[in-house]
């Protein structure tokens, strides 16, 4: 068993210069982004009177609506909650980190694109092949900071994002709008191997008041003191609206995707409003975008060997192992234990479970 003890990265500026080829689906969002808000004194007021906890940068963590956000992405998170403007044709990738997110929005791009971008030719100019994904999926939050804010209305319908905000506390247009939220959750034992491993991997930076190592970040974990967390509560919250309005949010586990990689894809596609016709099955369409999309695949390509994402992390960052499990080289049996049962105690009186190993 390996107990990771390790620096803690340092934030970079968020760059929006667009990857080649997005200009055909959106402009620059650099060239739009203006300071069009006057409310970024009152941000930084309500942000500084919040609750502050450990988190893995020494910004550290702040509780806001609930929920714990890494405090140098909070102003974002109020400004997108304040500002952002959904389209009825809008399908949002939702998810809490580390569970899956880039390939999701690699296979949800590959779909909802398809008839600009052939995923069946062997075709150079496709963007998964020389753009990462969150390049290609903005997370909206992101892109947004106290007092400044994007103009997205230039971008073409459909617009395919990304979040990683709880369901109540997504923008009202969002949750009024008809439009689509796709979300993705994995099982808490390999969320905390990913994200650790990731934070291990990005620019090492101030540790001042950030995790010492391993064992007191899974305990912050265990607490709901995590990004975006509890994560029972974020669970919750995208699997009760998807109950309730099941043709708006379609809930999805990492588990599940792998076991059966082409049979969700047309899950998804189905949902977001583009089915696969009987002859793109036929030309193996599924297949060639599962293909394209693998983790081995993307990992591979130039384009995430190098570079940074849009937050400033590397590229190569978002790619490790992907497997359902790993989690049993990293923790002790009562670490195991102790996430297993806060799992039952939170999560099975909804009906929700996971493939651990």
């Amino acid at each position: 068993m390996h107990i990771l003890s390790l620096p803690h990265p340092k934030l970079t500026p968020i760059h929006t210069t667009p990857p080649p080829l997005y200009h055909l689906l959106v402009p620059s969002m650099a060239e739009n982004s203006k300071p069009s808000y006057d409310d970024q004194q009152e941000i930084e007021e309500l942000i500084s009177s919040l609750p502050k906890g450990k988190g893995w940068h020494s910004s550290g963590l702040t509780l806001y609506q609930n929920f714990w956000c890494h405090s140098k992405f909070l102003p974002g998170v109020i400004s997108f909650q304040r500002h952002f403007l959904a389209r009825d044709s809008d399908v949002l990738i939702a998810s809490k980190p580390k569970s899956g997110t880039t390939w999701l929005k690699s296979l949800a791009f590959s779909v909802l694109y398809r008839a600009q971008f052939n995923p069946t030719e062997a075709n150079a100019n496709h963007p998964l092949l020389s753009s990462n994904p969150h390049a290609l999926v903005r997370t909206l939050e992101l892109g947004q900071s106290a007092g400044h804010a994007p103009d997205l209305s230039g971008f073409a319908d459909p617009r395919l994002f990304g979040t990683h905000v709880p369901y109540d506390s997504l923008p009202y247009s969002i949750r009024r709008s008809r439009c689509k939220v796709i979300y993705i959750c994995r099982n808490p034992l390999d969320v905390v191997v990913s994200l650790w491993h990731f934070v291990a991997q990005v620019d090492a930076g101030d540790r001042a008041g950030g995790w010492s190592g391993m064992e007191e970040y899974f305990d912050n974990f265990c607490k709901g003191m995590d990004g975006y967390g509890p994560f029972w509560d974020h669970l919750l919250g995208y699997w009760k609206a998807s109950q309730e309005r099941p043709k708006k949010v379609l809930f999805l586990k990492y588990e599940d995707l792998k076991e059966d990689t082409a049979g969700n894809l047309k899950r998804i596609a189905e949902f977001m409003g583009v089915p696969f016709s009987d002859e793109e099955e036929r030309n193996g369409v599924v297949e060639e975008i599962v293909k394209m999309c693998s983790l081995g695949s993307l990992k591979e390509l130039e384009v995430n060997k190098t570079g940074r994402s849009i937050a400033g992390f590397e590229n190569n960052s978002y790619f490790r192992k992907g497997e359902v499990g790993d989690w049993v080289n990293y923790f002790s049996l009562s670490m195991a234990e102790r996430l297993k049962n806060i799992m039952e105690e939170k999560l099975s009186h909804f009906g929700l479970t996971f493939r651990v190993n």
